[in-house]
């Protein structure tokens, strides 16, 4: 695991579990960590670093749209 030390102006008035927090939620939105992944770099359970994610504007399920469109038009052409 790499470690990394940041220094965060005092005016930004964020402490240590917020900016662990913001960055594992951008991560993991990125596709670079897992859920698992970023709810430990976070320091929470999979379950409330689920249930944060919406503060953070994330969505808990990150699937692409054009993985999405692939998908409806194989349903309509197999639909019964």
């Amino acid at each position: 695991m790499k470690t990394l030390t940041i220094n965060i102006p005092n005016t930004a008035d964020i402490d240590d579990r917020e900016a662990r927090m913001s960055l594992a939620s951008k991560l993991y939105e990125r596709g670079k960590l897992t859920l698992g992944q970023a709810a430990e770099l976070a320091g929470y359970s999979k379950k409330t670093f689920m249930e944060l994610l919406a503060e953070y504007n994330v969505s808990l399920i990150n699937y692409p749209a054009d993985e999405l469109d692939e998908d409806i038009e194989n349903a309509q052409r197999h639909s019964i």
